[in-house]
């Protein structure tokens, strides 16, 4: 109650403090500072930064810590050269983008969270099992896996989607350099191509949703062109794919643990609870979503108190399994990847409250017109990360009609699938598939991924008239 008590005091100390500050910096301007040598010596740490998130593999450093130090070192120049001018703007830029974050944060967590306790209880190794034990031939593996990338990452994001399906591919593949190589650029593919026509599927659509640019079911108006974009590369590699049957699995079949089926039902209420908190309610979706955590944290409980967490596998093991914990499974997000986009989301937004995103939205929208404009946002996120990419379309802000915002949406999406280093699907498969999917290896089948990337748009604009 002390506490309590103590921190009521504090918050209405506080608010006559932040009302007259947020007065003060409404009447403050940003000044231009993209011809200083702060903005130069920034954009300089923003591409030496990328360039040790590009060589990441290489490396071996991960790439969350550039771009963390870029992002402490480019607000601390901008805060030396407005001493003089007006800190406060400074701060007030800072926490606007840090809140943009903050919302990113809390949304992914409570994503990662579910997909770590579906992944604990099994769920995704009982559907591998089941893919391997039906006799699929090579074919048939390539498309079913193909498929199921691409109608699960909607939901499950295109990252964990592309995990999942190379796991299959290699327990299948057992080896077959060719296989494996042509299966994992078909997931990579069709895993992007999958998140592009949902709020769920890839960070960038996440972040037009938040941004409120494009409503939740809107997005949907872009299942043709995603499809496309993912059939045709794959019709095109399919005839690489070599004949017969796989060899059978001898290993033990893995079974799903208590509750893991309930779980997938709690993450899809909690979809739809953030949906409705945004759709009728016109809350943040991240409201929806740390409710939706409520769900897990009391069905947690529930196979704690009720004895339901012990697992049911025919695996023999000399270890006591732990009980279902679902801070265990908070733990076990992909922090890495949390941090990265913090950096990300701080270095951009430190660049626009420069200056260098109005010129870039000048030269890009102004002199190419949106729609080249947007093409060209695709092929760029196939070398640097689609997420600055888009977070910099948003900072700009460009005066584009919803078609052009649905065109950026898909061609930042599919775009990284261009190369095995333009999306996280791709990066994170180069390091589980070592030796089987390289860089050389999906560069090799450029032209026909290339191909279904230009399909895509001309399938758009031919739709949106």
């Amino acid at each position: 109650m002390y506490i309590l008590v103590k921190v009521i005091t504090l918050l209405l100390l506080a608010m006559p403090a932040v009302a007259s500050s947020t007065q003060t910096m409404a009447s403050n301007e940003a000044i231009d500072l993209t011809g200083h040598w702060v903005g130069l010596v920034s954009l300089a740490i923003f591409v030496t930064a990328y360039v040790f998130v590009i060589l990441e593999e290489k490396l071996h450093l991960r790439k969350s810590k550039p771009v963390l130090l870029a992002a402490g070192l480019i607000w601390a120049l901008i805060a030396i050269a407005y001493r003089d001018h007006s800190s406060l703007a400074v701060e007030h830029a800072i926490r606007h983008n840090f809140l943009e974050y903050a919302e990113l944060f809390f949304f992914l967590l409570v994503a990662m969270t579910y997909i770590n306790s579906i992944i604990e209880r099994g769920v995704f190794d009982a559907l591998r099992d089941w893919l391997i034990e039906n006799g699929f031939t090579y074919k048939g593996l390539f498309w079913f896996t193909g498929i199921l990338a691409f109608f699960i990452s909607p939901i499950a994001d295109n990252l964990t989607t592309a995990l999942i399906m190379c796991a299959v591919v290699m327990t299948v593949g057992q080896g077959h350099k060719q296989f494996i190589n042509i299966s994992c650029i078909n997931i990579v593919v069709a895993a992007n191509a999958g998140g592009a026509f949902s709020p769920f599927g890839d960070i960038t659509t996440l972040m037009v949703w938040q941004k409120g640019i494009i409503e939740f079911f809107t997005f949907f108006q872009l299942f043709i062109p995603a499809a496309v974009n993912f059939l045709i590369p794959a019709f095109i590699m399919s005839f690489a794919i070599p004949t017969g049957l796989p060899p059978a699995n001898n290993g033990q079949k893995a079974s799903i643990k208590p509750g893991g089926l309930a779980i997938v039902g709690l993450f899809i209420a909690t979809i739809c609870t953030a949906v409705s908190f945004h759709q009728f309610l016109h809350l943040p979706p991240v409201f929806g979503m740390m409710t939706g955590l409520a769900y897990l944290k009391f069905y947690g409980f529930y196979l704690r108190k009720a004895g339901h967490d012990a697992p049911q596998s025919s695996i023999p093991t000399d270890r006591p399994e732990k009980p279902f914990d679902i801070f265990e499974r908070v733990a076990h997000a992909e922090w890495d990847t949390l941090f990265f986009f913090y950096g990300v989301i701080m270095v951009v937004g430190g660049l626009g409250f420069i200056g260098y995103l109005e010129l870039a939205s000048v030269a890009m929208y102004g002199e190419l017109g949106p729609t080249m404009a947007n093409i060209v946002v695709g092929l760029l996120s196939a070398v640097v990360d689609n997420i600055p990419v888009m977070f910099a379309v948003l900072t700009m802000q460009p005066d584009m009609s919803q078609t052009q915002w649905l065109l950026v949406t898909l061609t930042a999406g599919v775009g990284g699938s261009l190369l095995s280093i333009g999306s996280a699907a791709g990066v994170a498969l180069m390091g589980q598939a070592r030796g089987y999917y390289t860089f050389f290896g999906h560069l090799k089948w450029l032209p026909a991924i290339a191909l279904g990337y230009a399909g895509s748009i001309y399938v758009h604009l031919l739709i949106q008239g």
